[in-house]
């Protein structure tokens, strides 16, 4: 008991730090287009319901895995997305971005509604790998006249505290009824996440 409320301290903690360094940062030269990019950026993860359900998932996932993928893969995210993110930003094509986007829905709610246990490499190579859809939606998506960096700076701030919420979420995971209430979630994003691809293929 100690150890979890530890832990979600610890999560609550980072989710608040971000909160407040994260205006601090973009505002601190309000320079034409530098807040607009940190807004704009901060604001795209969260304004698509695909995008936050596979980033929430990757938290609950984490959760279920434990150490060290619980913090491993909140950080393997927004590292590879960002990467994907430079490439939209240049004009790299990806190919079905869209579909990739709903694929990640769809496995990583899977992986939490059977609570599947792969090796740390395995795991951190899926959420690695479906972070560079989701980077690269957002990169090709640069408001015209925003600041790139601090645009990309901002979906990553708003892809850490979505993985942060997935975390808090999944430390219900420890207990009975939590822990059915944790694959219910996970349930509810794979479907949500073949009601993506139907639309992405539509």
């Amino acid at each position: 008991m100690k150890m979890s409320m530890k832990r979600w301290k610890q999560c609550a903690g980072l989710g608040v730090a971000l909160v407040a360094l994260a205006p601090a940062l973009a505002w601190s030269h309000q320079e034409t287009g530098q807040a607009t990019g940190f807004l704009s950026g901060f604001e795209h993860p969260i304004s698509g319901l695909d995008h936050v359900l596979a980033m929430v998932a990757v938290g609950l996932w984490g959760a279920v895995l434990g150490p060290p993928a619980l913090w491993a893969l909140p950080v393997a995210f927004p590292v590879m997305m960002a990467f994907g993110g430079l490439m939209g930003l240049l004009g790299i094509p990806i190919p079905d971005v869209e579909i990739g986007i709903a694929l990640s829905a769809i496995v990583l709610g899977a992986m939490v509604l059977a609570e599947l246990r792969p090796s740390f490499w395995l795991a951190a190579g899926v959420v690695a790998f479906f972070a560079i859809f989701h980077g690269h939606a957002h990169g090709r998506e640069l408001p015209e006249g925003a600041n790139a960096l601090l645009y990309s700076f901002g979906f990553v701030v708003a892809t850490g505290l979505l993985h942060a919420v997935g975390i808090l979420l999944g430390e219900a995971h420890r207990w009975a009824a939590g822990r059915q209430a944790v694959r219910a979630a996970g349930g509810g994003v794979a479907l949500a996440g073949l009601f993506f691809l139907w639309q992405a293929v539509a």
